[in-house]
């Protein structure tokens, strides 16, 4: 059994540390603005594609591939912000009109991306080829990089958002928008940083994905839907509740996938979100309001 349980809990700390990433992102739009971004997996998809496009068809390398996946990534969210979310500020029905101009955003840039690069499969070279072992389980270098990176991307946003002004005025607007514009703070500038900073974590999960995955136009759905339940399990408005909840659910997920197989996995973790809500409204590390 510890021959099969070790790698399974190795896979779970895999799966933890890509929901982390993609929660981040969506947990850091829900603090600042009090919406969800139904774009944040198609935007991941924007990532994977460009990074493709410039590292295997231009040839310029996987670095550069990268960066450009990100930034591709930044502009596209920025303007989703720019374009579709900031002409409703102020709107009382601001929560449910974002729910339709982002789904319809990523209906948009799904569709783009299958009339630009087609429907068929495409795949980033890994970012680093080999083995290694992780508690005596065989990983590849690449998955293991992963696991050691989303808690250094996290700890990054972590230090950003406490200890810079533009980090801080993230949590201020969050807090009170209202009270924080009357102490100089520029909020459409704020919210604008706050969806360029997510687009930038979903651009670094789609490039991350797509080394692991084969790249499509619908990469980004199910890790979305992942994303979610890790923000609403969690408890909304805390990013640190949201990265304890990405591992709880990801070491959830490879647990339920040995024992009870693939089909059954997804409802029963419906189920406990069900049940988390039901007991906890607030989330599995909220704090009651």
């Amino acid at each position: 059994m510890d021959g099969v349980l070790i790698p399974t809990l190795v896979s779970g700390l895999l799966l933890g540390s890509l929901y982390a990433l993609m929660a981040s992102g969506l947990s850091l739009i829900w603090t600042t603005l009090g919406v969800f971004n139904f774009a944040h997996g198609a935007l991941m998809t924007v990532g994977a594609y460009f990074a493709w496009t410039v590292s295997e068809q231009l040839g310029l390398g996987l670095f550069t591939g990268f960066v450009a996946g990100i930034g591709a990534a930044v502009i596209a969210g920025v303007l989703i912000e720019l374009l579709l979310v900031r002409p409703f500020y102020g709107n009382r029905s601001m929560m449910l009109i974002t729910v339709m101009t982002t789904l319809a955003a990523s209906t948009i840039l799904e569709r783009g991306i299958s009339i630009i690069w087609g429907p068929r499969l495409k795949q980033l070279p890994r970012v680093v080829e080999g083995q290694v072992e992780i508690f005596g389980a065989p990983v590849s270098a690449h998955e293991a990089l992963i696991i050691v990176l989303a808690p250094v991307v996290l700890l990054a946003l972590w230090w950003y958002t406490g200890r810079t002004r533009s980090g801080r005025s993230l949590r201020a607007v969050g807090q009170n928008a209202s009270s924080a514009a009357l102490i100089g703070i520029d909020v459409p500038r704020t919210f604008s940083l706050a969806f360029g900073l997510s687009a930038a974590l979903a651009g670094l999960t789609g490039v991350l994905l797509g080394s692991i995955r084969f790249v499509t136009p619908g990469l980004g759905t199910d890790p979305l839907v992942n994303a979610m339940i890790v923000v609403i399990f969690g408890g909304l408005g805390s990013m640190g509740a949201t990265a304890g909840a990405a591992y709880v659910i990801g070491m959830m997920e490879a647990l339920l996938i040995l024992w009870l197989g693939l089909y059954w996995t997804p409802a029963v973790l419906f189920m406990a979100l069900i049940l988390v809500l039901v007991f906890r409204p607030n989330g599995l590390f909220g704090r009651a309001a």
